[in-house]
């Protein structure tokens, strides 16, 4: 470049008749050159990404997909980091290698290559009952369309048999996750139970034990807090941490591995998921069941809106901004279980009714009967071999949802609402910082390494 220049000045020196032109040349030159080189990046730089619109029509449903860009994503984990310093606790050898195993790729892509544009994620949540996962896993092979979606199921704790199944699918993409701070993975440290911790209802000051009780006067057990521990980890990492899912707003359905799903289940969701935003403006849900998980459905030809149940429930990343911004609210409300902490405190302090849609008939059916509080009968476990799982009728093997149907609006809500207290549980203050941490952890290493590109 420099050779170049001193080419053009030498052959200026011979004419004396136009020295004031060179000179021009060159101070026109410089003038111009920046203007160029914007110019010439601006147009190869890249173009924001595109919207596409939801679209439902006769050949199909096309779900909103969108990128945000990396400014966007910048300022979004700045705010959402409501911790800036985490305060983890240590992990221990399994938690590290779990944690390492989130960030591997799905397993059966070599089958199928490319996910549905239209797809709906499912997440299944599970804990430790081999013989109702076989069941669930069972009823999602017999899904129409479930091999266009990916399956993240997230496990509560480490359990080889569990692994098993679940390594054992086919007939769809599939990604283990494990909660890396699960108190099952810790049998002598906190989450887990911690030398010196306080046990039901000591008197720290009697038995110099540490631990807060809750409001009933019991202290923390790791088996119960795991429950909302594992919900709320699993939120933060399947929105804002993991590869797969952390740029989607579409909608991703959430089951357990005691929701029994139909054949037309994921028809029906990806209908609900379209139509919601238009039929009913209220409805930050869509459910395959109603929430009293009992009841099988009006067999009506409407569509219901009524409270969000916990069973085969889908929301989308709009959604998911409104709940995250609640984890203050979350995190400190005295109650182990996820679902109730939603309906008690987080929904209520939207400052609007919400409700759900969903069909006339259930698409999901809660089965068995071996949870949390049937837990142990004097040291035997509960047991069921789930084989009490709901009939299956011609209509539930077909999408059965028709647009034009009107959408009846049940009220008022019932059951947990704004001023219950809580059961307990949920007292100690070592949970609530974890679970600030949870929904911190991942807006602050998104946020360092967007810094991180900006200094090199």
């Amino acid at each position: 470049m420099v050779a170049h220049s001193r080419n053009r000045a030498s052959r200026c020196r011979p004419s004396r008749l136009f020295p004031l032109i060179c000179l021009s040349g060159f101070v026109l030159a410089a003038l111009l050159l920046p203007l160029l080189r914007s110019n010439i990046f601006a147009q190869v730089s890249p173009t924001p990404n595109r919207k596409i619109n939801i679209v439902l029509g006769t050949k199909g449903i096309q779900e909103e997909e969108e990128e945000e860009d990396d400014e966007a994503l910048k300022n979004a984990d700045e705010s959402l980091a409501f911790h800036k310093k985490l305060f983890l606790p240590p992990q221990n050898n399994l938690s590290r290698k779990l944690e390492k195993t989130n960030s591997l790729p799905p397993l059966n892509i070599d089958l199928f290559p490319k996910l549905a544009k239209s797809h709906v994620k499912i997440v299944l949540y599970v804990h430790n009952r081999p013989h109702y996962l076989r069941k669930v896993v069972d009823s999602l092979s017999k899904v129409e369309g479930i091999h266009e979606t990916l399956l993240i199921v997230s496990h509560d704790g480490y359990f080889e048999e569990m692994n098993k199944i679940v390594e054992g699918i086919r007939f769809c993409q599939v990604k283990q996750i494990f909660a890396p701070y699960s108190p099952h993975l810790f049998p002598d440290s906190f989450p887990g139970v911690s030398p010196g911790d306080c046990q039901e209802r000591d008197d720290p000051s009697l038995k110099h034990c540490k631990g807060k009780a809750d409001q009933y006067g019991n202290h923390r057990s790791p088996r119960i807090v795991s429950l909302k521990h594992h919900w709320w980890w699993m939120m933060n990492w399947v929105w804002d941490g993991m590869e797969e899912s952390k740029r989607h707003t579409g909608h991703i359905v959430f089951i357990e591995e005691d929701h029994f799903i139909y054949p037309n289940a994921y028809r029906n969701i990806q209908i609900l998921s379209s139509l919601k935003q238009h039929k009913c403006a209220e409805c930050l849900a869509a459910n395959l069941a109603p929430s009293d998980v009992t009841y099988k459905g009006e067999q009506t030809e409407n569509f219901i809106a009524e409270k969000i149940g916990n069973v085969g429930y889908a929301f989308n990343r709009t959604v998911w901004r409104k709940i995250h911004s609640r984890a203050r609210e979350f995190c400190a409300f005295d109650d182990y279980n996820w679902d109730i902490t939603m309906w008690a405190t987080v929904y209520p302090s939207l400052g609007v009714p919400v409700y759900t849609l969903r069909g006339p008939r259930r698409s999901a059916a809660h089965f068995g009967k071996c949870g949390l509080h049937q837990g142990n009968n004097k040291g035997v476990p509960c047991f069921d071999n789930g084989q009490e799982t709901p009939d299956i009728d011609e209509l539930d093997k077909v999408p059965n949802l028709k647009p034009e149907w009107e959408v009846i609006r049940q009220e008022p809500h019932g059951g947990y609402q704004a001023g219950f207290k809580g059961w307990g549980g949920w007292g100690d203050d070592r949970d609530h910082k974890l679970c600030l941490d949870f929904a911190s952890m991942y807006h602050i290493s998104s946020l360092s390494h967007n810094l991180s590109k900006q200094t090199l």
